[in-house]
């Protein structure tokens, strides 16, 4: 019964909607990355590169035997055109991340700015700025009185 209670404070807490809506977000992200990469990034590039599609590529050890339209062995190659295509997704998609992680850390870092007035300051924020000027205050008149 301890575990049961112990889960009921884990889903009550906000732990696993949290995860739940990053799940939902993750996929969809996920979704919308694909798309920019596959449609959007790749097609210029394979003009630039004059239209080569690297997941074709292959590096063939033996030849298949085929003898009236039957395959009697199956080619074996190394298909390190997919791995290029792979590290070429991995690479923009890492690229894509790390741009949008700016972007909200940027968009954080005003919103917690207690001086910046055009974005609205968190509450936490706005009252540990306070407690820091009062600190700061207490901090001067106990040096003042020390002396």
């Amino acid at each position: 019964m301890k575990i049961l209670k112990e889960f009921k404070e884990f889903a009550v807490k906000g732990n696993m909607i949290d995860i739940a809506i990053g799940v939902i977000i993750g996929a969809a992200f996920n979704k919308l990355v694909d798309v920019l990469v596959k449609d959007i990034i790749l097609p210029p590039l394979s003009l630039l590169t004059g239209g080569i599609h690297w997941g074709d590529k292959k590096l063939v050890l033996k030849e298949a035997v085929t003898q009236a339209d039957t395959v009697l062995t199956e080619e074996i190659a190394i298909g390190y055109g997919k791995f290029i295509d792979a590290t070429m997704d991995f690479l923009i998609i890492g690229f894509t991340i790390f741009l949008v992680v700016k972007m909200m850390n940027k968009l954080r870092a005003k919103a917690e700015d207690p001086k910046n007035k055009v974005v609205a300051t968190p509450k936490n924020i706005e009252l540990l700025t306070q407690m820091n000027d009062l600190l700061k205050e207490q901090n001067e008149l106990l040096r003042k009185n020390s002396n």
